[in-house]
């Protein structure tokens, strides 16, 4: 199975994070999205295809803000509630 992602924006309210740390967030959110999605896969709604415009996620109280690795595993965790198995 192939799984394409396409995240056009990622709104994160309340966190402040640098210009430079900004790509170690993305590159953190794409490896765990991916790790997520090859260990525990799609939820079934999902399974057979199509966009989704928007994944609602549950409010989140963040452990490290000033680490973007642990802030990309964090928010990627969240998100992948709306959209895993």
């Amino acid at each position: 199975m192939n799984i394409n992602v396409n995240i056009e924006r990622l709104v994160l309210e309340g966190v402040s994070v640098p210009p430079s740390q900004r790509p170690l967030l993305q590159a953190a959110v794409e490896a765990e999205l991916a790790r997520l999605l090859t260990a525990e896969g799609l939820g079934s709604g999902l399974r057979s295809g199509g966009a989704v415009p928007r994944v609602p996620a549950e409010t989140i109280q963040l452990s490290s803000e000033g680490n973007p690795t642990q802030l990309g595993q964090q928010i990627t965790r969240t998100v992948y509630g709306g959209i895993g198995s």
